[in-house]
């Protein structure tokens, strides 16, 4: 039957135009519609079924589909590796433990293709669904850690995702192989599917909208909704090949035949193309788990509706129209961004302190290696960076420009602010992306160089003029132009109590600015602006490499069991399974009963 199927995905990629892997990625997702269906008329209380059918349809997606008899290997072991260490490591460092078994697991799977196989964007692998494990698995044991803590110090998004008992084996693979999100995402919370299988993540609908059959609400509408434009945004992708192609980059009469202008706006056109592929398939998996229920969200307390957005993934209008960077990342693989932001760049942060230098610095290399090893991931990576800083120079020396004396009311003449920015920031959008389509290093230099390393270029003026030996002459020139300066110029003459210089003022404005955006601003998809590095502190780094340090040799000294390799350790949990379970039975139970009885007095 497997032999079949291929064959049926040969003949319908050769019609369609598709490479195999994006048309079994399609197939997979379009099937997830009708497998959805299915589930949500499964029985409400029949857990023990949800969890099963989430098992088959995923087994037949892996193996039957995409031919991937290897690639199930590979999940069980990140999934079984993730069970244990959460399940017997009991110490505060098992999040990390975890995060690193994870992580190095998926490192192996990307050196191993870039290095010891033929790369080809064409042919699937299971990567990408032991990508979307990681981010599941790593908050799967931030969520266990939580659990054992004081709930009054967690943050709201913490104490929603808890897990207060670890789940049995079943409902665990349940969660890892939950058929709408296993090749492509959304990742989303053991939390969020535990509530979902079990119905009470329904009980806030009401009872005049409540199915009479079911709990899980209809959702057919919206589901279809998100199916429609993501058959919308696969026809511009089929039609975008008869007009643009990667290929005709490197060809001569790109060069010959065509203006600098041409070639960067084509490099735009271009990079919106790739975007189309993630734009279809990210909407038709939101609409399937939609359609399904996970998707749902409670309800609009303003108009009434439900909302199905828990699980969304992706916003192209904002990205499309976005102004400047960190607003189109910040739009961009939202499942992503907030699982470097709840479970990485928060958790670095010493407990009761904010964010800063090592949680940036952190964050940027737990994006960049989870996206891969190979060179155009991180020639991708540092422009965006530097592109973030480049932005805020400008908003804040420019923008100003084009506002009236209060810094809110917009003149006439910032449309055209507004504009400029647009364009300029899909330019260079357009530019930063093709590394991370080509990923090979010589190819993605090649390419820059047909259109001049343009934005290379305008980076480095931008650093030299705000940062270098003339930053003061220009930020001073810049400010003389912004109205609400002036009028706070003008204001501060007439106060007898002002004690500051020009100069001085605006170094203590750079100053709180500075402080006040690496307090509270997160990297959006783990992106720093490279300003952060300014409050690079080397002893508070040193320190940290020698807590970390000495956290690691006193678990080894009190777990003897986990070893470098640390497979014989998880070995050995196994072996301890039938010494351990009854004592590990108690011990939840009786936390659960705790916090069940001071749930129900706090009530």
């Amino acid at each position: 039957m497997i032999t079949w199927i291929q064959d049926g995905i040969s003949t319908l990629s050769g019609m369609t135009g598709l490479d195999e892997a994006s048309l079994k990625i399609l197939i997979c997702t379009l099937l997830s519609f009708p497998f959805s269906i299915i589930f949500k008329r499964l029985p409400d209380q029949n857990y023990t079924l949800k969890n099963l059918y989430n098992v088959a349809i995923s087994s037949f997606y892996v193996f039957g589909i995409c031919n991937l008899r290897s690639g199930i290997v590979t999940l069980l072991i990140s999934a079984t590796g993730s069970y244990f260490i959460t399940r017997y490591v009991r110490t505060s460092s098992m999040p990390w433990i975890n995060f690193v078994f994870l992580m190095s697991h998926m490192a192996y799977s990307h050196f191993r293709l870039q290095f010891f196989a033929e790369y080809d964007r064409t042919v699937i692998d299971i990567t990408g669904a032991q990508m979307i494990l990681v981010m599941k698995l790593s908050s799967f044991g931030w969520s266990i850690y939580d659990g054992k803590q004081d709930q009054s110090k967690l943050t709201e998004y913490n104490r929603e995702r808890v897990i207060l008992k670890h789940p049995n084996l079943l409902p665990y693979v349940g969660y890892v192989f939950f058929y709408a999100s296993l090749l492509t995402g959304p990742a989303f919370d053991y939390a969020d599917y535990d509530r979902f299988i079990h119905s009470t993540l329904f009980d806030d609908v009401p009872e005049e909208k409540r199915p009479k059959q079911r709990r899980i609400p209809r959702s057919g509408v919206q589901a279809t909704r998100k199916l429609l434009l993501g058959c919308f945004w696969a026809f511009l992708l089929l039609k975008s090949d008869d007009y643009v192609s990667p290929d005709y980059i490197f060809t001569s009469d790109f060069m010959k035949q065509h203006y600098f202008i041409y070639r960067i706006f084509y490099m735009w056109v271009l990079g919106f193309t790739y975007r189309l592929k993630y734009y279809t398939i990210w909407t038709m998996a939101e609409g399937a788990c939609i359609l399904c229920g996970i998707g749902y969200n409670g309800v609009d307390p303003k108009t009434g509706e439900f909302k199905w957005n828990r699980v969304q993934n992706i916003d192209p209008w904002s990205f499309e129209t976005g102004q400047n960077i960190h607003t189109c990342l910040e739009a961009w693989n939202q499942n992503t961004n907030k699982w470097l932001k709840n479970y990485i760049y928060l958790r670095v942060a010493k407990p009761g302190k904010k964010p800063g230098f090592k949680s940036t610095m952190f964050t940027f290399a737990t994006s960049a290696f989870w996206h891969g090893t190979r060179p155009g991931y991180y020639l991708t990576f540092v422009m965006g960076a530097l592109l973030q800083t480049v932005g805020k120079f400008y908003r804040r020396n420019f923008r100003p420009i084009f506002l009236e004396k209060d810094g809110k009311t917009p003149k006439p003449s910032k449309k055209v602010y507004d504009f400029v920015c647009w364009v300029s920031t899909q330019l260079a959008f357009g530019f930063i992306v093709q590394p991370f389509v080509f990923l090979n290093l010589p190819t993605s230099i090649n390419c820059w160089a047909t259109v001049y390393f343009w934005l290379v270029f305008v980076v480095g003026i931008t650093f030299f003029a705000f940062t270098g030996p003339y930053a003061k002459k220009v930020t001073k020139f810049l400010k003389s132009l912004q109205p609400s300066y002036i009028a706070e110029q003008e204001a501060k003459k007439q106060d007898d109590k002002f004690k500051l210089t020009v100069e001085e003022s605006s170094l203590v404005n750079q100053a709180v600015g500075s402080k006040l955006n690496q307090d509270y601003e997160s990297p959006a998809l783990g992106l720093p602006s490279f300003d952060t590095l300014q409050s690079f502190d080397k002893q508070e780094v040193d320190h940290d490499l020698e807590e970390i340090n000495r956290a690691w040799h006193s678990f080894r000294g009190r777990r003897g069991s986990i070893k470098d390799d640390d497979f014989d350790g998880l070995k050995n949990a196994y072996n301890n399974f039938t010494n351990e379970i009854n004592e590990i039975y108690q011990h939840k139970k009786e936390e659960f009963m705790k916090a069940k009885q001071e749930q129900t007095k706090s009530e």
